[in-house]
């Protein structure tokens, strides 16, 4: 399925839920309202006609001219039956039959079709919140931990939201563009990628 047709179907069916679509590009995406989010992903994962069952990644942007922040969500659909081409063809794709982790309740339809699609949802930079899709896609439990951690985004509903990368007592959030990096950190002197030892900003 093209990206033109998912989002033809998201607008007839969410209609002034896509505030925007890019199609054109490399990397072509929805535009999501955030208060619509969960609803939306919930869709894409179920809907017959999308079924994306694999959340690949969370990319976190920090857009500072609109003084805002973004999430874009990288989907995939995965065939489950083994008829089509899988896009790792090294790593084998299992359902768990049991675990203590609670999954998504998916259909067990068969799925013989990849395709990609992408989601964008943007939140206000002074107070960046986005509904948790982690219900959803399990993936999104790590990755939105990373973006809470380096870009400062919290995810309501999220099952365990706390740092993944930085320490605990860390301030601020590295990957801001704003950011001010510290010049040591309990008495351990910074670095640069250019190897200096006293950085200044």
């Amino acid at each position: 399925m093209a990206p033109e047709e998912c989002c033809d179907i998201l607008r007839s069916r969410f209609r002034e839920a896509v505030l925007e679509t890019v199609l054109e590009g490399g990397h072509p995406y929805a535009k999501i309202a955030p208060e619509k989010w969960p609803e939306v992903a919930l869709f894409l994962r179920d809907d017959p006609r999308m079924k994306f069952n694999f959340l690949r990644c969370i990319s976190a942007i920090d857009l500072l001219a609109e003084n805002q922040l973004a999430c874009v969500y990288d989907l995939m659909r995965i065939p489950i039956d083994g008829s089509a081409p899988h896009p790792h063809p090294e790593k084998t794709f299992r359902a768990s039959v049991s675990s203590s982790v609670q999954r998504p309740t998916m259909s067990v339809e068969l799925i013989t079709e990849t395709a990609e699609f992408a989601v964008r949802v943007v939140t206000d930079r002074n107070d960046p919140v986005i509904s948790s899709v982690a219900h959803v896609w399990p993936a999104a439990d790590w990755h939105e931990r990373e973006a809470f951690d380096l870009m400062g985004i919290r995810f309501s509903g999220h099952p365990d939201l706390r740092r993944i990368l930085c320490p605990d007592d860390w301030e601020g959030h590295p990957l801001r563009k704003d950011y001010d990096f510290p010049l040591e950190y309990h008495g351990i002197p910074a670095t640069t990628e250019y190897e200096l030892t006293n950085p200044r900003h």
